[in-house]
């Protein structure tokens, strides 16, 4: 069965770009534009992955794991990867206390790269 991935991105090129990326690698994908609509997603649970991107309309990645740490859904999801071109520590500090796993500086990334940093969280999430 394919491992599916929730991408909260409101960037459409960028969203577009990692959707065809990931559904060339056989991932099935569900697409969020916004914070509202990513956290009902993540409020849903079972992905596999979430990528989660940091500056989003209506509520931040931030306050979206803040609501989720609150209330987690009652299907779990695997890593939430934080999608960001801020580098500042306190943000991915605070990220990560709120239980994110990882992050990718989308603007140094080539999607090669964001799709072998894919691979590597889903590897460790099902091993």
């Amino acid at each position: 069965m394919a491992q599916s991935i929730l991408l909260v991105e409101d960037d459409e090129f960028l969203r577009q770009l990692y959707d065809e990326l990931l559904k060339g690698e056989g991932y099935n994908v569900t697409l969020a534009a916004d914070g509202q609509i990513g956290l009902e997603k993540m409020q849903q649970g079972g992905f596999d992955l979430i990528l989660l991107d940091i500056m989003l309309p209506k509520m931040d990645g931030l306050e979206i794991l803040r609501h989720i740490k609150e209330k987690p859904p009652a299907t779990k999801s695997g890593p939430i990867v934080l999608l960001t071109n801020l580098g500042q520590d306190s943000i991915i500090k605070e990220g990560f206390a709120l239980g994110a796993s990882g992050y990718l500086i989308k603007s140094a990334m080539n999607p090669d790269q964001v799709l072998s940093e894919v691979k590597v969280f889903l590897s460790k999430s099902s091993g």
